[in-house]
């Protein structure tokens, strides 16, 4: 009888775990290398900073595809470079975005005083220095809460009847249509409707008053609470719907009960967001809000200051050439609180997100 063998497997050189990879910290030992090839040739070629940071950049996005494919292969290397790509997209976007912020910080920090913030216009012209934005953020809040109240609760309504009740109604699509074009209205076609309208109510050939500026800003936000509810309650399950109807319960408390509270989390931040929209607008709140120098607290009578139109009547008053100074240090300091009631607006929505989210134990 003859027995077979098996010829034994030749194998090649043992591995190590990290052969054929570049080190951990390839990508910031390449950017390290470019940047110093970048600043000596910028440097040889006089080529300025922009021409710097360029040629740095060309350093890095070739060669660490090359170092790559010396190392690793094709495949890695094509992944390496799609990469070094897109993160040099996303630094280039964020460039502005941290510029603004830095900007803005650096000049009105120094600005933001407890007496910047407590006090208003109302004795700059006698002082000749000083007052502050007190009267400017009381107008901003007051008058974004009269949009938020007007928009809130007709944005979600509509949202509602658009998703639950009107699915293949020929008036779901004319307000879907609508809701579309109230999107692209111009800010200051809001603000000469809510002039007309309350021209038309008061009898007032300019009027001037808080509620206006509120109607305004609700044009504005109305579309944008719309949308983002809409697209929060079309993510509920129809699976949840169908087993509250399967127990009997009405449409309206399935509605509250079940659809609602699963979509908080994405309603609250789609409304935050729309509320932060408006808060930076100018144009409408100039025609029907006016500028004051103290705060007003009747938004039925009287001008009311807003931060963005404080903005732009102070950036307008940096041409006087005896407080110029004073006026542009004014500029960036309304400039940074509104930016960080915005982010708190923000910071807001989320913690509210958090809270309301539904618990998905495991």
């Amino acid at each position: 009888m003859t027995q077979d063998t098996v010829a034994p497997v030749k194998q090649g050189p043992t591995m190590g775990i990290t052969a054929g990879q570049l080190p951990r910290f390839a990508s910031l030992i390449v950017a390290a290398f470019a940047l110093v090839a970048g600043l000596l040739l910028g440097t040889l070629l006089g080529a300025g900073m922009f021409g710097t940071v360029l040629l740095s950049w060309l350093f890095f996005v070739i060669a660490l595809p090359l170092w790559s494919r010396v190392v690793e292969g094709r495949r890695k290397a094509a992944d390496r470079s799609v990469q070094a790509l897109v993160w040099s997209i996303f630094v280039l976007a964020m460039a502005p975005l941290v510029s603004l912020i830095f900007t803005v910080v650096s000049k009105g920090g120094p600005v933001v005083t407890p007496d910047f913030l407590q006090r208003d216009m109302s004795g700059f012209a006698e002082l000749g220095q000083g007052g502050g934005i007190y009267h400017a953020i009381m107008g901003t809040i007051m008058v974004t809460a009269i949009a938020a109240i007007i928009a809130i609760p007709i944005g979600v309504l509509t949202a509602i009847y658009l998703v639950e009740y009107g699915a293949g109604k020929r008036l779901a699509s004319t307000i879907t249509f609508l809701v579309d074009v109230m999107t692209g209205i111009p800010s200051i076609v809001a603000g000469l409707f809510a002039v007309s309208l309350f021209m038309l109510l008061t009898g007032n050939p300019l009027p001037r008053l808080g509620l206006g500026g509120g109607v305004a800003l609700s044009l504005l936000m109305i579309p944008t609470v719309v949308r983002s509810v809409e697209e929060m309650l079309k993510l509920v399950p129809d699976d949840l719907r169908e087993a509250s109807y399967a127990l009997g319960v009405p449409k309206w408390r399935t509605i509250t009960k079940v659809v609602l509270p699963t979509s908080v989390a994405g309603i609250v931040t789609g409304i935050t967001l729309s509320v932060a929209r408006v808060a930076g607008e100018t144009a409408p709140l100039l025609l029907i809000c006016g500028v004051a120098r103290e705060a007003n607290w009747n938004p039925f009578e009287g001008s009311v200051q807003t931060l963005p139109v404080f903005i732009y009547g102070s950036l307008s008053s940096t041409a006087d050439a005896k407080y110029g100074d004073i006026w542009l240090d004014r500029v960036w300091g309304a400039a940074l609180v509104l930016i960080v009631i915005v982010m708190a607006l923000n910071l807001i929505a989320r913690i509210i997100g958090n809270v309301f989210a539904p618990k998905t134990g495991r």
